[in-house]
């Protein structure tokens, strides 16, 4: 089965659209919807805006649904002059820009659980390499393979987005992807990150996300249809 976790309500109404056989259940007033596109079982959520939403509506569809594989799918943030509205960054690892315990001597980013710490959590390679595969069938699409950094903050200003690249030599920022990396990696679950670029780096304002979200959206759903058929 394949997982798609996504923030925004248009991201699934998108992949729902594709679905055949189709079955609801909410769980935690998560709604997730089950069905087959090409003959493949697929399950995708609404997860919300944030970390917590994404770490809470994946471990529950890990659970519930046993995917072989999530796919964390939206929009971003670009952190690159080279990457603009429309372009597709794909993971090849990921990380929590605003996990802060430098206080107590740990690198900004990284996450400690049990006696591990782990800063940057690596995306299934074949995976991603699929995703990238899939950018290539549809004329138009620039893509990117790289690091995407998240965080609980929507992040605008040029001086902010600066920094994060620079700390973490990051393409994109968004609000839950590496929420979702480290719930799959401690469950050993492969996971990947897509993301359409929704607003630019160099000229950023709130609006400009509200404006081009819908149409970045939908390049993602575009990339995740043609991933599906040869998954």
């Amino acid at each position: 089965m394949l997982g798609f976790i996504c923030a925004l309500g248009i991201e699934v109404e998108g992949i729902v659209k594709l679905m055949e056989n189709k079955e609801e259940t909410t769980i935690a007033k998560i709604t997730y919807h089950k069905g087959e596109i090409y003959g493949k079982e697929v399950v995708c959520c609404e997860c919300g805006i944030g970390k917590v939403n994404a770490a809470m509506s994946t471990q529950i569809m890990i659970d519930v649904y046993h995917p072989d594989v999530i796919i964390n799918s939206g929009i971003a943030g670009s952190l690159s002059g080279d990457i603009r509205i429309g372009d597709i960054v794909i993971s090849d690892d990921c990380v929590q820009h605003d996990m802060d315990a430098t206080e107590m001597g740990d690198p900004l980013g990284q996450v400690q659980f049990n006696d591990e710490k782990r800063t940057y959590f690596p995306a299934d390679k074949a995976t991603a390499d699929k995703l990238y595969a899939a950018c290539q069938t549809i004329d138009g699409i620039s893509v990117f393979r790289g690091r995407i950094a998240s965080g609980d903050i929507f992040i605008s200003a040029h001086d902010r987005r600066s920094r994060v690249a620079d700390t973490f030599n990051a393409l994109a920022c968004e609000m839950e992807g590496a929420a979702v990396g480290t719930v799959c990696f401690r469950n050993g679950v492969p996971f990947a990150i897509l993301r359409s670029i929704s607003d630019d780096f160099n000229n950023n304002e709130f609006m400009d996300f509200m404006q081009f979200r819908e149409i970045a959206a939908k390049r993602s759903i575009k990339v995740i249809e043609e991933y599906i058929k040869t998954a």
